[in-house]
Order: C-alpha cells, then sequence, then structure tokens
C-alpha cells in the first residue's frame, strides 16, 4: 500500500507540473481552459438533465486531454529536430486535428442537447 500511496504521489506532482506548463507556455491551451469554464458554467446554469450536463463536461475535459496531448507531439517533434520536415508537419498536423475533431464533437453535443 505504501508504494501505491507513492506511487500516487509522484504521479499526482508530475501531472500537475504538465498542468501548470502548459497553463504557462501554451496559449491554446489557456484558451480551451477558459472555453471549458464558460461552457461549464452554461452546464450548470441551464436546466440539463444530469446526463446531459456530463456529457458537455466530460467532452470539454477530452478537448483539454487532446490539447495537452497535441503540446506534447509538437514539443516531442520539436526536439528532435526544428528543420522543416514533411512527416514532422503530419505529426504536427494530425495532433491539431485531433483536437478540432474532439471540439467538433463537443460542439454538436451542445447543438443535440439544447435543440435536439
Amino acid at each position: 500500500m505504501t508504494d501505491f500511496l507513492s506511487r500516487l504521489k509522484h504521479r499526482c506532482i508530475w501531472s500537475w507540473a504538465g498542468w501548470l506548463d502548459s497553463w504557462r507556455t501554451e496559449h491554446s491551451f489557456r484558451s480551451w481552459v477558459w472555453a471549458n469554464l464558460a461552457s461549464a458554467a452554461l452546464a450548470f446554469t441551464l436546466p440539463l438533465s444530469a446526463g446531459e450536463r456530463a456529457l458537455i463536461l466530460s467532452l470539454g475535459i477530452l478537448v483539454l486531454a487532446m490539447e495537452l496531448m497535441n503540446s506534447a507531439i509538437e514539443r516531442v517533434v520539436d526536439y528532435i529536430s526544428l528543420d522543416q520536415h514533411e512527416l514532422a508537419k503530419q505529426a504536427k498536423d494530425a495532433g491539431s486535428a485531433a483536437v478540432a475533431v474532439v471540439a467538433i464533437a463537443t460542439g454538436v453535443a451542445w447543438v443535440v442537447v439544447l435543440w435536439g
């Protein structure tokens, strides 16, 4: 049990460090955090069911997770080389597209919840 708690503590520390670094250095991440706060405020203000609210909040969190993964991809590609290369561009663009896909899914969920 002690080993589990020690690993859990370190995972929390490393995750928090990643969150803080992304907050400090990634404009897109900060923008998505603010968008999620606005979305969550709206989700709690409107008369939504628990399931609808859970869907909206969960998808917003997934957008943040994808933005963090996109930042990780960009940093790894840049660490390997700052040279322009088609594969590096494709990797970065795919990471960005992943964020866009989840953001679109979130928008679709909002549309369905509000007008479905």
